[in-house]
């Protein structure tokens, strides 16, 4: 995640990009619960993140600077608050678009969200930590699918969050024509590589291995 910033070389800028892909959600829910409405949301997203890739100010991130989802927030929480000021004097949307929010159905994403009295800045970190839980579940999925075991991974991935009792392990047993003793190891497994790409995951956003355990803990202690 650090390494995106740097040189404005193709791998950078697809780092960049990719970046903006992976984030711009948690941005624009911050953005809907301080009441923007939808059109404006998706206008603040989609500047801040252009502008972030236009001037790479990826680049000023460093191993140094600590966590990455503090300082996207606290760029984007400086970008709105310069926005009210430059709104009406300044047309919104130049430039070439980061993200196409035909193909993202942002609002229709957001209007799923449940009703919430917590702080925009915590429905920031709740759907950061659900960000990158998806992400570390996309790479799961992507691990089981490049060794044809996909179909086992789609049996089995309702236990990563839930736990299964004798009879449920015995059904998933027999789709799989797995003996009953094989699917407790074979969940137990598949956690275990799930906990460690969500670890990978949040490494990338961090500066230090303390950071990673506070970060860890923050993220995690989030969820209701």
């Amino acid at each position: 995640m650090i390494a995106a910033g740097g040189t404005d070389s193709p791998p950078a800028r697809a780092a960049m990009e990719e970046l903006c892909r992976a984030y711009w959600y948690p941005l624009y829910v911050y953005a809907r619960r301080r009441g923007n409405r939808a059109h404006d949301a998706q206008d603040h997203t989609q500047e801040f993140l252009a502008g972030l890739l236009q001037h790479n100010r990826f680049a000023r991130l460093s191993r140094e600077r600590g966590r990455f989802r503090s300082y996207l927030l606290g760029a984007f929480q400086h970008f709105l608050a310069g926005q009210w000021d430059r709104a009406r004097a300044q047309k919104r949307g130049g430039g070439q678009p980061v993200l196409s929010w035909d193909e993202l159905q942002a609002e229709e994403r957001f209007a799923l969200e449940p009703a919430s009295d917590e702080t925009p800045e915590r429905n920031f970190d709740q759907r950061w930590a659900l960000s990158l839980m998806e992400a570390a579940l996309a790479r799961l999925r992507a691990e089981h699918a490049d060794t044809g075991k996909l179909p086992q991974f789609e049996r089995l991935e309702l236990f990563l969050s839930t736990e299964g009792n004798r009879a449920e392990y015995d059904r998933a047993a027999q789709d799989l024509n797995l003996t009953p003793g094989a699917v407790p190891v074979s969940v137990h497994r598949l956690r275990q590589r799930y906990a460690e790409i969500v670890r990978s995951e949040v490494a990338q956003t961090v500066a230090t291995p303390a950071d990673l355990e506070a970060e860890l803990h923050h993220l995690f202690t989030l969820q209701p």
